[in-house]
C-alpha cells in the first residue's frame, strides 16, 4: 500500500524521504498529510465494499464460487461505482478542511467518516 502511494506521490510531485528518526514518517508535512488521506480513503472504502458485499443475498454453493470468481476478475462496473462513490465522499470530506487544520483536522474528518460508516453499518443490521 505503501509503494503504491509513495509511486503515485512522486507522479504528483511530493518528496516521498521519510523522517530518519521516525521512519513510518514522511519529511515534508504535505507528504504526511496526503499518507494519512491515502489511508483513510482505502479504510473507507473496505468498509463499503465489505458493507455491499455482505447486503447480497445468500447464494448457493456453485453461485457463491462463480462469484468469488468473479470478485477475482477485474473490476467490474459495481465496484467502480462503489469506487467512486466511496473517494467522492472522501474527498468531500477533506475539502472543508483548511490548511491549518493540521494533521489534527485530518483525523477528525477520519473520524467523522469512521462514525458515518459504522451509523450505516448499523442502519443496515437493524433493516
Amino acid at each position: 500500500m505503501r509503494n503504491a502511494f509513495e509511486a503515485w506521490a512522486q507522479r504528483d510531485g511530493h518528496i516521498v524521504r521519510r523522517r530518519e528518526d521516525k521512519p513510518d514518517e514522511y519529511l515534508v508535512f504535505e507528504t504526511q498529510r496526503r499518507w494519512v488521506i491515502w489511508q483513510a480513503a482505502l479504510a473507507h472504502g473496505k468498509t463499503a465494499a465489505t458493507t455491499t458485499k455482505y447486503a447480497a443475498p445468500k447464494l448457493a454453493p456453485k453461485e457463491a464460487a462463480a462469484d468469488d470468481v468473479r470478485a477475482a476478475a477485474p473490476a467490474t462496473s459495481d465496484e467502480s461505482a462503489v469506487r467512486n462513490r466511496v473517494l467522492n465522499e472522501v474527498l468531500d470530506a477533506f475539502s472543508d478542511l483548511d490548511d491549518t487544520a493540521g494533521i489534527e483536522g485530518v483525523l477528525k474528518v477520519i473520524q467523522g467518516l469512521k462514525k458515518k460508516q459504522k451509523a450505516l453499518a448499523e442502519d443496515k443490521t437493524e433493516s
